[in-house]
């Protein structure tokens, strides 16, 4: 990557932290409601990341951003989660996520052994499912202070109507769209741009 790219990139990364900050000190009290019923079955598989809240521990991404969800034998969720950093290897890293909310299913708590605030298998959730597109096409996720944010979906790339609704389940999850950026993906878009510019 270029200097002048790199330089766009980290301007807009931190045009987007002070939003993020901003829109944190006003969020309602009350965390975002997750989706009335998450069947965890149809949500196993893999994901790709299409836009986040920048997030310290996915700053050495690039592009190809993945998640993959599978059950382990204690019956809660394997998490392996992998991207293609600015230097072109690999980064990956593998977790547990255990359901809290057995009403919904929706609401999770994902550690990740040597990650500071998120090395205990079991804790508060800080991870919801807030929105599902049709057929689990997409997905919203956010934690229960709105500070992070990821748009996953099972296809490198989503129509215009996907996006239309994707940014209104953000709207109603108390969220700002400028906050997200576009996540680089094999097949989609090429470019980080906040959300709301996309």
């Amino acid at each position: 990557m270029d200097s002048r790219r790199t330089a766009r990139w980290c301007v807009r990364l931190a045009s987007v932290l002070v939003a993020a900050a901003a829109a944190v000190g006003t969020a309602a009290a009350e965390p975002p409601a997750p989706v009335p019923s998450l069947e965890v079955d149809r949500y196993l598989g893999q994901w790709r990341q299409l836009a986040a809240i920048p997030q310290y521990f996915n700053l050495a991404c690039a592009r190809d951003t993945t998640a993959d969800y599978a059950l382990d034998p204690r019956g809660d969720i394997a998490v392996h989660n992998r991207c293609i950093t600015w230097t072109g290897s690999v980064n990956e890293i593998r977790g547990t996520a255990t359901i809290n909310d057995r009403a919904t299913g929706a609401q999770l708590h994902v550690s990740f052994p040597g990650v500071p605030t998120q090395e205990q298998p079991n804790g508060p959730t800080n991870y919801i499912v807030t929105a599902l597109g049709p057929d689990y096409s997409w997905a919203l996720v956010t934690n229960p202070t709105r500070t992070s944010g990821f748009v996953l979906a099972r296809d490198p790339a989503l129509d215009p109507q996907g996006w239309s609704d994707v940014r209104a389940a953000i709207v109603a999850a108390g969220q700002d769209p400028c906050t997200y950026l576009t996540s680089p993906t094999t097949g989609g878009l090429s470019a980080i741009e906040p959300l709301c510019a996309a």
